[in-house]
Parts: structure tokens; sequence; C-alpha cells
């Protein structure tokens, strides 16, 4: 029985942090594309922020991810090289927006 509640339980972590990880990972474009569709620089940039934060909780369910074993050396590699830009290449997009837009 107890080999079967750690099966269960493994299950259930690999579940959890991956469908956290997803929705991190969705919320990144998601926010981008909704900042896009706003009219205004303010609520613009809003979303672009929003859009940081989830990169920023997208690299820590990374790390999560690897540290539970549930993704390899080389998938966490491959991953963490375009997360760790995301908030750089969003920075550049508050910048460019709050620059180059009057409302």
């Amino acid at each position: 029985m107890h080999i079967k509640s750690h099966l269960t339980f493994q299950i259930i972590i690999k579940h959890t942090v991956g469908s956290q990880f997803v929705r991190a990972i969705d919320s990144i474009s998601a926010n981008i594309a909704e900042g896009f569709g706003r009219y205004n620089k303010k609520d613009k940039i809003s979303f672009y922020r929003i859009a940081r934060a989830s990169s920023y909780e997208s690299l820590d369910w990374l790390e999560k991810s690897k540290k539970r074993h549930i993704i390899s050396a080389i998938e966490y590699e491959y991953i963490f090289k375009i997360l760790k830009e995301m908030p750089r290449e969003i920075n550049s997009l508050i910048k460019y927006t709050n620059n180059n837009l009057k409302i």
C-alpha cells in the first residue's frame, strides 16, 4: 500500500506543478495579447507588467519542476534559456509603449 500511495502522490505533484507551470506560461502571452488590444498606454502597460510577473512565476515553476525531477536537465536548460529573456523583452515592450504612445 505504501508504494501505491507514493505513486499516487507523485502523479498529483506532476499534475499540480505541470498545470500551474502551463497556466503561468500561457498567462505571459495572454496578457501581452490583451495589453496589445487595449487602447490607452496605462492599460497596455498594466497588462504587460502582469505578463512580466507571469514570466517570473514561470521561472519559479520551472525550478520546482527541475528539483522534483518532473523535467529533465536538457528540458530545463532549453526552457530556462527562453524564459530568462522574457522579463527583459517585456521591459523593452513597456519602455517602447511608454515612450511612443501619447495616450
